[in-house]
């Protein structure tokens, strides 16, 4: 993580003194004490999105698209059973596909429940 994305920056006359893996966030991420004592701490997704890692952004695309897919629920007025018949999927699997805190559903399994809410899903990808 560059010191220039840090939103407490060291300088060259208040430079990093400490840094550790922080405790009181369950050692998910990383506190860093500047020479005048003011410290930050950084989580450790915020260092997983600024590396682009793969697998962090797989996760937080279907965090999006499971907040849609409760958004779109709620506006569409179908019944939980309407769906779940669209899916041709069971109960228990639904509610996990409306689980925000679920990591281990897949991208096609979204988009197949907003396609049954009817939405139109689109990939935009851009450059950089």
């Amino acid at each position: 993580m560059p010191y220039a994305r840090l939103p407490l920056q060291p300088v060259p006359g208040n430079r990093v003194a400490e840094v550790y893996a922080d405790a009181e966030i369950g050692h998910m991420g990383f506190t860093y004490v500047l020479e005048d004592g003011t410290e930050d701490t950084i989580p450790v997704d915020a260092v997983l999105e600024y590396n682009r890692d793969p697998a962090y952004l797989r996760d937080l695309l279907v965090h999006r698209l499971t907040v849609q897919a409760v958004e779109r629920l709620e506006a569409s007025g179908l019944s939980h059973r309407e769906v779940i018949r669209r899916l041709g999927t069971s109960a228990s699997q639904f509610y996990r596909l409306l689980d925000p805190t679920n990591t281990s559903k897949t991208i096609d399994a979204m988009v197949e429940l907003l396609t049954a809410l009817g939405c139109r899903v689109e990939v935009r990808v851009d450059p950089g």
